[in-house]
């Protein structure tokens, strides 16, 4: 089975079967840093690293050749560069990477309309009905990489397989730079050998809980009673874990994206005890959450706080609003209210406030009294301001202050009790 670095991988031949196998899963390869090679390229063949080259920040993409030495997203730069020391570490704007995600997309719609980014950087592609334009699935996933290739400069992996879910195991063990084709009489017999960690929605906690019990491999699953399976996961998670390895996943190609939650988060340079610090941050995302909300049409029914501490745990929770809502000091009082009841015995490394449940704006009946009438005019006045002039340019006195670094603005709230509301 592939590997996270690119060892192991696995691939077709150019006269593999892929008889059935017309859902394609794209995923780019290394797409951040191969986005930084683009604009350098005396970069390629090193090992990189995409993230805040000081501070805390995390990594967001590293090449192959990181990897290697054992670097993974979501790891601080720093642990990243103490075990690989000769990393280049690179950062570029988020719309560098928009704009090659555009031109990947393009490509692929010029396939079929049928295509579904769950990403930036990948998509699943329904080809099924292309055969007589563009000749069979396999053919099609050639082309494909091909003119990604020639006309981004960038390379991809592929799956084509029967089902959204194989297909995506597939590009994942092709990774990188690969083609493997699952036709459908052959799924059952590609699922059987792979590790349980292998299925698409089923996480660590869930593998850790079957591998506990002996159950490690897709075979095992299958030959386990299913009252042991959900008495492990539960009967929902059962049900669903016995689809996947029988290769069902009825999922259809879906163009059209509902987003199902908008949040942001702050990273820290240093860990922050002050409680009056930690509720300016939280105030300052909750608006900006609030803004999302706007400006896409959406209203939140729950409000969620995500903390992480020092010693990098990291929890949780979430509140049900009574109203659904898409104002900023709205969703800034429930992660207030979720925020005091953490037990917080560490300084905090990163907050984040995130709106769930989303559901489009004006559904709910206005009531005799509004009792957000006043801060949604005020915050109707700075959605104006922030498109005239900038995110930023107008926000709550207790928030100036100089950047932190992590890209968002303005940051750095003062230490001083001066956030109350």
């Amino acid at each position: 089975m592939g590997r996270g670095d690119g060892t192991g991988r696995l691939a077709s031949p150019p006269d593999a079967d892929d008889t059935g196998a017309g859902i394609l899963h794209v995923d780019m390869d290394a797409f951040f840093a191969a986005v930084a090679v683009l604009d350098d390229p005396t970069l390629k063949g090193k090992p990189i690293i995409v993230g805040a080259p000081e501070g805390r920040g995390v990594v967001s993409s590293a090449s192959y050749e990181a990897r290697r030495f054992g670097v993974r997203s979501a790891m601080p730069v720093g642990q990243a560069l103490r075990l690989c020391p000769t990393a280049i570490v690179v950062s570029s704007p988020y719309a560098r990477y928009l704009e090659e995600s555009a031109k990947v997309m393009d490509v692929f719609r010029s396939f079929t309309p049928l295509v579904e980014p769950l990403s930036i950087d990948e998509a699943f592609l329904d080809v099924r009905g292309a055969r007589r334009l563009w000749g069979p699935p396999g053919q099609i996933a050639r082309m494909l990489r091909e003119r990604v290739l020639a006309e981004t400069g960038l390379t991809c992996s592929v799956g084509a397989a029967a089902t959204k879910h194989v297909a995506k195991i597939a590009s994942t063990l092709s990774k990188p730079d690969g083609l493997l084709i699952v036709a459908e009489a052959d799924t059952a017999r590609f699922l059987a050998p792979l590790s349980v960690r292998a299925l698409w929605g089923v996480g660590p906690k869930a593998s850790e809980a079957l591998e506990n019990r002996g159950i490690r491999t897709v075979a095992d699953v299958l030959q386990t009673p299913d009252a042991v399976i959900d008495r492990v996961l539960g009967a929902a998670m059962g049900t669903r874990i016995r689809q996947l390895v029988r290769g069902v996943d009825a999922r259809s190609v879906e163009t059209t994206h509902v987003e199902k939650s908008i949040g942001h988060e702050e990273t820290f340079e240093v860990d922050i005890a002050d409680d009056a610090v930690l509720r300016s941050e939280l105030r300052r995302l909750a608006d900006r959450v609030g803004g999302r909300l706007r400006s896409h049409g959406w209203e939140a029914m729950t409000v969620a706080i995500k903390v992480r501490f020092a010693d990098f745990t990291t929890i949780s929770r979430s509140q049900t609003l009574a109203e659904p809502t898409d104002v900023g000091q709205r969703i800034g009082d429930a992660a207030h209210e979720l925020f005091a009841g953490v037990d917080r015995r560490q300084a905090v490394r990163l907050v984040g406030v995130r709106a769930e449940r989303l559901r489009p704006a004006g559904q709910t009946p206005t009531g005799l009294w509004d009792d957000d009438a006043e801060w949604r005019r005020v915050e109707g006045a700075l959605d104006v301001a922030a498109a005239k002039f900038g995110r930023g340019a107008v926000t709550r006195a207790n928030l100036l202050g100089p950047q932190r670094g992590g890209g968002t603005l303005p940051s750095n709230p003062r230490p001083a009790g001066l956030d109350q509301g």
